[in-house]
């Protein structure tokens, strides 16, 4: 080995021996923390982070203080969700030096997290993070954007009113996808949206027709015809669907609102001047909110509401309040309102509004406002010929949360991580490709760095069924034994599925394919009791995620009971904790109607899961079906390490920076080769 080259790779014992303050450290005691160290960090990234905790504790009374160790065992903390401990260990190795900067960001983080209500924040201001321009001097690359769609994957498409075509971007703003409709072309294409089977509607004004599209963007079909009858339009506009797949447009021209059926044929129309309603006179935007249909009348600023059979129900917003308004999306229980320079947010239950984002006072005409899979705004700018991407300030100034949580060294010297990208907020960044990520040794890019797989893609998921095992539980037997049932029906044969019960002494029943068969014959080994413990339960069902596909979660059976030693050894925040930090979604299926106690909706929340009865009419199929479809922001890295491992002895550092528009965020950790 070369003398003159810097080695940052070494033995964990040198490197104590080099600080001053470990000077009358003992040889032997700076070995034996060495390999503590190694045993450590190898049980980190087994997921056994328990284990990580009592082996970096154990290091650390051969060393105390060493800064290095006290930041792994935070990071064990952290893991396990006892943020904290976390916290006072980061501390600790923050005050004796180590990586100030990027530790105190993480610190901060995990703090603001703690202080933050929900996911949903209606006061929060958006600012410009990036511009898509239509055209620039030497390419076209659409023109007059009106409506955009976002997908789950972080792209959108964008229906170009100017240029006759749908023009699909991906996170970065990059172009990867055009359509151009049927064999004659799209006629004036105007708002687009996506039906829950993934494919796409668009209204072509010209045409008086709505076209059909596969999710790729393949011209699929149209319907509608130019005319005062039903089924027909005069300059359809923006479209809407209810919960029964039925379709409205707002017809322009005849100043009311077209439905049709799935299947496009013309049920009825509403909106004319009658005894009760006085008539459009220009229908704009149009939204529907559990069977609530609110269209805007952009002449008069009312926002009109009817339920859906078009029985008008009465004024929401009076008129002057959304003069000149274009698409009304919804987003969180709240109304996203394209105004002029400006997007307003109105919320439902109230009808208070705020100002999400304002574009100045040059000439600007937003016609369509989408969240996407990352929390932005997507803005089209009819006028200004462009796509405005604008975010909420504080995630600009935070940056993203970028950790790596595993990293694989087996087959060193090729090397694979697991990174984690989130905002803020715990809400997963999807949809970057390989450009968004950086890899460096030693501060050096790595070599061959690709991106081999992305978690947002998977359509697997694994589902812990975690059992109320309360003492009347047994009563419930028959239903616990039909939502097992259904659970695995709904995952398709792909997965695993584990049951755990939540007894005294919380117990893993089981796991299996979900297509075993044998899950309507379930047991119970464990004894139901008063004094069952909800917090372990849920302890061991996540223990078990840990290690499972990236696309998991508890669902949780309930009765409705709660027990004195529910929330003995874990507190809520604790246990919410654990969940989102190890990206496990928390559901529950009430056994019986309106039971869930706050406690058990506070996790719901935290971890964006669901509440559900089990006798529901549209059954709980969903509940897994958000699983898997929901976002997740982890990806994995692979490339070639040219560190030297001192036969599998020396701590090998990696850093990662990841970037996104106008944000960024960074890790560094370090992991072991194999002992030769």
């Amino acid at each position: 080995m070369n003398t003159g080259k810097k080695l940052v790779c070494v033995l964990f014992s040198i490197l104590c021996a080099s600080l001053p303050f470990y000077s009358q450290v003992d040889a032997a005691d700076r070995l034996r923390a060495a390999e503590e160290f190694r045993r450590g960090v190898q049980a980190y990234y087994r997921g056994a982070f328990n284990d990580a905790v009592m082996v970096f504790e154990n290091a650390l009374s051969y060393v105390p203080g060493e800064p290095l160790i006290l930041e792994w065992l935070g990071r064990s903390y952290y893991r396990s969700g006892i943020e904290d401990a976390a916290l006072q260990q980061w501390q600790f190795a923050h005050d004796a030096g180590f990586s100030q900067v990027l530790l105190r960001q993480r610190m901060e983080l995990v703090r603001s997290r703690r202080t933050i209500r929900g996911d949903f924040e209606e006061t929060s201001r958006f600012v410009e993070s990036g511009e898509i321009r239509g055209t620039t001097a030497d390419t076209v690359l659409f023109r007059q954007p009106v409506s955009v769609v976002a997908l789950n994957d972080g792209s959108f498409w964008v229906s170009a009113y100017g240029s006759n075509e749908l023009v699909r971007f991906d996170v970065n703003g990059q172009v990867v996808g055009r359509s151009r409709g049927p064999l004659a072309g799209f006629d004036r294409p105007f708002d687009i949206i996506r039906l829950p089977d993934g494919r796409l509607l668009v209204t072509e004004v010209s045409a008086d027709r709505v076209s059909v599209l596969a999710p790729s963007g393949e011209w699929v079909s149209s319907f509608g015809s130019r005319g005062r009858g039903n089924g027909q339009f005069v300059g359809p506009q923006y479209l809407a669907f209810d919960a029964s797949g039925n379709i409205f447009v707002t017809d322009y021209g005849n100043s009311r609102v077209v439905v049709f059926d799935g299947k496009g044929t013309g049920l009825y129309t509403f909106g004319e001047r009658n005894v009760s309603f006085p008539g459009f006179t220009a229908p704009g935007g149009i939204v529907i909110h559990e069977n609530r249909v609110f269209v805007a009348d952009t002449i008069s600023g009312a926002l009109y509401e009817f339920d859906t059979s078009g029985n008008y129900q009465g004024i929401f917003l009076p008129e002057g309040t959304l003069v000149q308004a274009e698409a009304i999306r919804l987003w969180n229980n709240h109304l996203i309102v394209s105004q002029g320079n400006r997007v307003v947010l109105f919320n439902l239950d109230t009808g208070a509004s705020f100002d999400a984002a304002r574009l100045g006072n040059a000439p600007i005409r937003i016609t369509s406002a989408v969240p996407d899979a990352n929390g932005n705004l997507i803005l089209a700018d009819y006028r200004g010929d462009s796509i405005q991407i604008v975010s909420r300030i504080r995630e600009l100034v935070g940056g993203m949360s970028v950790s790596i949580d595993r990293v694989h060294s087996l087959s060193f010297p090729e090397i694979t991580l697991e990174v984690r990208v989130e905002d803020a907020n715990h809400n997963p960044v999807v949809g970057l490709s390989q450009s968004n990520f950086l890899v460096t040794e030693e501060k050096r890019p790595v070599s061959r760095m690709r991106l081999t797989g992305a978690a947002y893609r998977d359509e697997a998921c694994d589902i812990t069924v975690l059992i109320d095992r309360s003492a009347g539980s047994d009563a419930h037997l028959p239903r616990i034994r039909d939502a097992l049932t259904q659970i695995a029906a709904a995952m398709n044969g792909v997965g695993t599925l584990r049951i755990v019960s939540a007894g005294q002494q919380p117990v893993l029943e089981g796991s299996g394919s979900p297509s075993s068969g044998t899950w309507n014959r379930f047991v119970p080994r464990t004894p139901a009791s008063r004094q069952w413990s909800f917090d372990l339960g849920l302890r061991l069902a996540v223990n078990d995620l840990i290690n499972a596909v990236q696309k998991r979660a508890v669902i949780f059976l309930t009765t409705g009971d709660i027990s004195s030693a529910s929330f003995t050894r874990y507190g809520l925040d604790d246990l919410a904790a654990y969940m989102l930090n190890n990206g496990v979604i928390f559901s529950v299926i009430e056994l019986e109607p309106a039971t869930v106690r706050n406690e058990f909706r506070y996790l719901t929340d935290k971890t964006r899961g669901q509440i559900m009865y089990l006798y529901r009419s549209e059954g709980i199929a969903d509940i897994v079906s958000q699983v898997r479809s929901s976002p997740n922001g982890v990806y994995f890295l692979s490339y070639t390490s040219n560190l030297p491992t001192d036969f599998g002895r020396a701590y090998l550092p990696v850093e990662l920076e990841a970037y996104l528009l106008g944000r960024s965020g960074r890790d560094e950790t370090g992991y072991f080769a194999p002992l030769e």
